[in-house]
């Protein structure tokens, strides 16, 4: 079983308003951390150098036994995608208020790492206070229909 590494901090701070799966290109033994479950995307946001999409702020821990084969930690890492998407992607950026966030890590069938980015837009401070609120009261209302 393979881990896959939640940005939970994205989905309290942002609506997501289209998700894409993208390849990244790994240096060294950064697989094998991916494999362990040792990164983090909690500060990751994704930005265009050109015309192409780099992840920044993303955290991969320094693989144990690696030895000069290890990267630093936190390296801009380039985005896979068709240039379809990424000229999606560029042509919204354009617009005021909306980012592009990484939300979670994960591996395919074939055993590749992949990133799932979305197109967001930051919620107000009223927006998350109404995510709290619903989902205190979903919680309340599971913890009443549940028979034991």
């Amino acid at each position: 079983m393979t881990p896959t590494i939640v940005n939970r901090r994205a989905i309290y701070d942002y609506h997501f308003l289209e998700r894409f799966s993208a390849g990244m290109i790994l240096k060294g033994t950064e697989i094998k951390s991916l494999r362990l479950g040792k990164a983090q995307l909690i500060d990751a946001f994704c930005m265009f150098i050109g015309n192409e999409l780099y992840v920044r702020g993303m955290e991969i821990a320094p693989y144990t036994q690696g030895t000069y084969n290890n990267v630093p930690a936190k390296r801009d890492r380039k985005l896979l995608l068709s240039k379809k998407e990424l000229s999606r992607l560029l042509s919204k950026m354009a617009e005021k208020g909306l980012t592009i966030i990484p939300t979670k890590i994960f591996f395919s069938d074939r055993g590749f790492a992949k990133i799932e980015i979305a197109l967001a837009k930051g919620k107000k401070d009223y927006d998350k206070r109404s995510t709290i609120k619903e989902r205190e009261q979903k919680r309340e209302i599971d913890r009443h229909s549940d028979p034991h």
